[in-house]
């Protein structure tokens, strides 16, 4: 058979069978360098600019290899991509027999344990019990149970969390409804197929797993192929680390109360201190700042209100405790929970202490939840481990993984400097289909009315563009603030994260055609919109992590201890790494233009800014608003009908 980058060539069968398939001399480099490292078994880094076709370039080699590979992405929403639309058609090209699988944490499974216990313990609301119908009708019907092919119930909702499992409440090969459970078939198909597409978080969990005798993907895998890489780090660190979410203590309490009701019911004991544990839970949460909060453990822990509702949780979870060990022999739900409570005291009691230890002991604060971490500082150690336990060859993609053309933050965050790199630019034609747009005349970033600014800057902006705009922004007060300054004054439509679900505000803006959308953190990666309905990208600010950070500061003041350059070594590379996300929202495809509007003087008057600049696709740039004016006539005029 031909080698990957000729089947990917001009006279390759995705050329003759795949609509709308252009060979690009990137992907076919990209593909040989893939079928090369997976052929020696060694590990990859690559960087392909937006355009390259990645996907294609590492599936081609995958499934010719003969090997059993895992495929890893960022997201569901990307799994799902990936399994249900880009996998099928490189199968139907290549011709190759390879058997596929896609498996997803358990909370994307229905249990049907959980689901008769929700309809048995179920209160008398309306609402809810509707939804649980629906529910029980789709079980009749799904063979999979994945929540995603259920879209008249939102995944969002909490409705599922009654009806899927998680690690603490399943109860494994003791559930009645074992020899029917969607998690272990798909986790067996999973075992069984040639290829696996997974994500990132479960990855790790399996990882978790492996240092316990139970993983269940790592040790019968040749090969790892990791797309998104850039979010690895991240997620490696809490998984690496312990951690603590309110909605586990609520979780425990809640199971005990409608197990011990379902199996036994004979006094009010347990469901009495399931209640109190609830509610010492809710007033913990309430001692917390507002959602979105994330501070250092050590400067809540010895404030009296505090230490008081800890030690009561604590109370709470040993009288519980208590209460379940009886009623555990007579039950496998309740010895479950029995087991849940001892698990959760201990570890409740290792997060709320105050540790010596170089681990970062931080909190985060969620709309009705909170959750505790003792997070490593330092994961590389133990990611090196986990690639040389599991012998196999490891490829680590991503649009954006450099920084200035150099793989050195990358590698040093994830123990990899021994591995290969390789990049390639996008094969777009930047320097025709785009403008970067530096407006002069911008306060200081941290001016008061630096947001106030933009927003001038934005709206001139958009009466050249005609809207058709994304307005990312650095944070939620940032982005709420220009929210309130653009609301009735605009005269497009205007679509604000978190006004509605971040899939639905998408289809919104693309039906639109003229939009202008304002967003955070989640839209800054993993957004396609192709076409004129975005022509423009407008970023408030250079994307550096709050300095208020726990986790940040603990890092700045290790590096600082080895005498290395925090700033530049760290919070630089890091801040690079976003923004080249952000800017990757402009041009998804070939025939797309558009400005990338950043408002940053920093860009200009510091001598960092240079190494944003040299990250970007090579952009023409200009400080000047006629320019910008001009280049869309121009665009105009091209896109006149002769």
């Amino acid at each position: 058979m031909d080698s990957p980058d000729e089947i990917l060539g001009q006279y390759g069968p995705f050329a003759r069978e795949v609509d709308g398939f252009a060979p690009r001399a990137e992907q076919q480099a990209m593909a040989g360098a893939v079928a090369e490292a997976l052929e020696d078994g060694h590990h990859l880094i690559v960087e392909a600019g937006t355009g390259t076709g990645k996907t294609f370039a590492y599936l081609v080699p995958a499934l010719l290899s003969g090997r059993k590979v895992v495929v890893s992405t960022g997201t569901r929403n990307l799994q799902d991509q990936l399994f249900h639309r880009d996998l099928p058609v490189v199968r139907q090209a290549l011709q190759v027999p390879v058997s596929v699988a896609l498996l997803k944490g358990r909370s994307n499974y229905l249990c049907l344990h959980r689901l008769q216990l929700a309809e048995e313990t179920a209160t008398q609301n309306p609402a809810e019990m509707k939804k649980l119908q629906r529910i029980r009708d789709w079980s009749g019907r799904t063979r999979r149970g994945d929540i995603a092919e259920l879209p008249e119930v939102d995944e969002q909702d909490i409705i599922w969390a009654k009806v899927t499992s998680t690690a603490d409440n399943c109860l494994g090969q003791e559930c009645d409804y074992y020899d029917r459970c969607h998690l272990v078939e798909a986790r067996r198909e999973a075992q069984g197929a040639d290829v696996v597409v997974i994500n990132h978080h479960l990855l790790f969990a399996d990882m978790a797993l492996r240092e316990t005798g139970f993983g269940e993907l790592l040790p019968t895998a040749e090969a790892f192929i990791i797309d998104e890489a850039h979010q690895l780090p991240e997620v490696a660190s809490g998984f690496f680390g312990t951690a603590l979410s309110a909605n586990q203590l609520l979780e425990l309490a809640r199971d005990s109360r409608d197990e011990y009701i379902n199996e036994i019911n004979e006094d009010r004991e347990v469901t009495r201190l399931a209640d109190q544990l609830e509610k010492a839970v809710r007033d913990m949460r309430l001692l917390f700042k507002q959602p979105g909060q994330r501070g250092n453990w050590k400067e809540l822990a010895n404030r009296a209100d505090m230490r008081e509702v800890t030690a009561q949780i604590n109370r709470r979870l040993s009288d519980l405790q208590n209460a379940l060990e009886p009623c555990a022999p007579r039950s496998k739900a309740l010895d479950k929970c029995y087991q849940r409570a001892r698990e959760l005291t201990d570890r409740f009691g290792l997060l709320t202490a105050v540790h010596d230890s170089d681990d970062i002991h931080w909190y985060e604060v969620h709309q009705r939840s909170f959750t505790l971490h003792l997070t490593p500082l330092d994961i590389a150690g133990n990611f090196r481990e986990q690639l040389a336990a599991s012998s196999a060859s490891w490829i680590f993609t991503s649009a954006t993984l450099a920084v200035a053309d150099r793989f050195d933050h990358y590698q040093q965050r994830l123990g990899l400097e021994e591995a290969d790199t390789a990049r390639w630019d996008s094969p777009f034609d930047f320097a025709r289909q785009t403008l970067l747009y530096l407006p002069q005349a911008m306060p200081a970033p941290n001016a008061p009315d630096y947001t106030a600014s933009v927003v001038e800057q934005a709206r001139e902006v958009l009466s050249v563009t005609d809207g058709r705009a994304f307005m990312l922004f650095t944070s939620h007060r940032a982005l709420q603030e220009a929210a309130d300054l653009l609301r009735d004054r605009l005269p497009w439509p205007l679509f604000v994260q978190g006004e509605a679900p971040r899939d639905v505000l998408l289809e919104q803006f693309r039906r639109a055609g003229n939009g202008v959308l304002l967003g955070t953190s989640s839209f800054w990666e993993g957004v396609d919109v192709r076409g004129e309905a975005l022509s423009c990208v407008i970023i408030d600010k250079l994307p550096f992590a709050s300095p208020g950070d726990p986790v940040l500061q603990a890092r700045i003041e290790a590096l600082q201890k080895q005498g290395i350059n925090a700033f530049m070594n760290f919070q630089l590379p890091a801040a690079v790494i976003t923004l080249k996300q952000g800017a990757g929202r402009l041009i998804r495809d070939v025939n797309d233009y558009g400005l990338l509007m950043i408002c940053d003087p920093r860009l200009h008057n510091k001598p960092y800014g240079r190494v944003f600049l040299q990250s970007l696709p090579p952009m023409p740039q200009t400080r000047s608003l006629r320019e910008v004016r001009d280049f869309f006539k121009q665009r105009q005029k091209q896109a006149a009908p002769a």
